[in-house]
Formats: C-alpha cells, sequence, structure tokens
C-alpha cells in the first residue's frame, strides 16, 4: 500500500488527498487491521476489519477505482446496518457489499465536507463492528 501512495501522482481532484486522510482517520482507530487488496487497472481495495468482529471480514471497504489511473476517484462502502445516512448522499446498494446489502459514497474530488462525513461514517461503522 505505502508503494501504491508513493506512485500515485495526485491530480486537481485531489482524490489522493481524500484517500489518504480516510487511511490517517482509520489508522487513528483503536483495534482494527488493514488489509490492502491491489487490482491494477480495476481498484486498490483497502479494507479494515475490527478485532472483535465475528461474523464479517470488515465494516468498510474504502476503494480506489482505478478504471482511468488519470482519473482515479473514490467508493467508500459500508455494509446497511452499520451505518445511518443522516444526509441521505449516499446510494443503496442490494447485495453490494460482499453480497449484503451495502451503503456507497463516491467521490470524484476532494471535498472537506465530504471527507469529514465519510471519517464519521467510519467511526460509525467501526463502533458497530465491535458490538
Amino acid at each position: 500500500m505505502k508503494q501504491f501512495i508513493a506512485d500515485w501522482q495526485e491530480t486537481d481532484t485531489k482524490t489522493k488527498q481524500a484517500f489518504t486522510e480516510l487511511l490517517d482517520h482509520l489508522n487513528s482507530l483503536d483495534d482494527i487491521t488493514l488489509e490492502f487488496n491491489a487490482r491494477p487497472k480495476v481498484s486498490y481495495s483497502l479494507r479494515p476489519r475490527h478485532a472483535n468482529q465475528k461474523d464479517r471480514s470488515l465494516f468498510a471497504m474504502v476503494d480506489v477505482i482505478d478504471d482511468d489511473p488519470e482519473e482515479r476517484w473514490l467508493s467508500v462502502c459500508f455494509y446497511g446496518e452499520m451505518i445511518t445516512d443522516p444526509d441521505e448522499s449516499g446510494d443503496l446498494i442490494p447485495e453490494g457489499l460482499l453480497g449484503e446489502d451495502g451503503y456507497c459514497f463516491d467521490l470524484y474530488e476532494y471535498d472537506a465536507g465530504e471527507v469529514a462525513y465519510l471519517k464519521d461514517r467510519l467511526t460509525q461503522a467501526h463502533k458497530n463492528a465491535a458490538g
């Protein structure tokens, strides 16, 4: 993952900045491990797991969509019952997260408010994964 980030050339959309801020936020949470799944020209997937999770292998997915490396974008997904979406900015994806219903939030360019909203959802999913 470190090499992927080092090689990623930032563009005007600043999605690299958004990704690294979300990564830093995840690293600030207790009792998690991070799995990184690289599929060049498809996606780079960051998958956090809480140490107390029993039934699932992750509580969120932070994907860098790599179909066009010049214009990478983020898709951040959660299990439907693990978060709330008070701003209704996520898309409900039936069976979209490892075969279960989930919410995905697509970020095509850096927006501080949207990144903060996603950090709140990550914190909420992390807390719910612990229970």
